[in-house]
């Protein structure tokens, strides 16, 4: 997916190079390069892209995974009668992993720690509180 976008950017920078190389050794060079990026590109495997479901945990997450998904050229989306926080996508699913995925478990434990931090302070400060669930009663069932 972008892998392959980024070996075809370098191709064409390598050919550029090659066609205006200005000493041998400077085409020799670009040469080789253009040789092994073409045989990169043709060898990589083309996987087949696969629907994909992912059930996300809240409203803030959908965005994060959606706003990854067009960022990275992939068209989400979701069927009728699906929840808000389900989103489909067709894609190959190695690359995505290595690159929406990842960056969208970085963002949302990014996100996770934000929220959690606005939270401890709110309570701390505006509730005089330490929100502390550990000491809750624990009242006695059917006595």
């Amino acid at each position: 997916m972008e892998r392959q976008e980024d070996i075809r950017v370098k191709l064409a920078k390598l050919e550029a190079l090659f066609a205006r190389g200005a000493t041998e050794g400077e085409r020799a060079a670009a040469g080789a390069a253009l040789d092994r990026f073409t045989t990169r590109l043709h060898e990589a495997p083309q996987e087949e892209d696969v629907e994909l479901k992912y059930s996300l945990p809240d409203a803030w997450a959908v965005r994060i995974f959606v706003a990854l998904c067009r960022k990275h050229g992939v068209k989400p989306y979701r069927y009728p009668r699906q929840r808000r926080t389900t989103v489909m996508v067709r894609v190959q699913p190695i690359e995505f992993e290595k690159t929406v995925l990842a960056e969208f478990h970085t963002l949302h434990s990014e996100l996770v720690a934000y929220f959690r931090d606005t939270v401890d302070h709110l309570i701390a400060d505006a509730m005089r509180s330490d929100g502390d669930d550990g000491d809750l009663e624990r009242p006695q069932i059917g006595r």
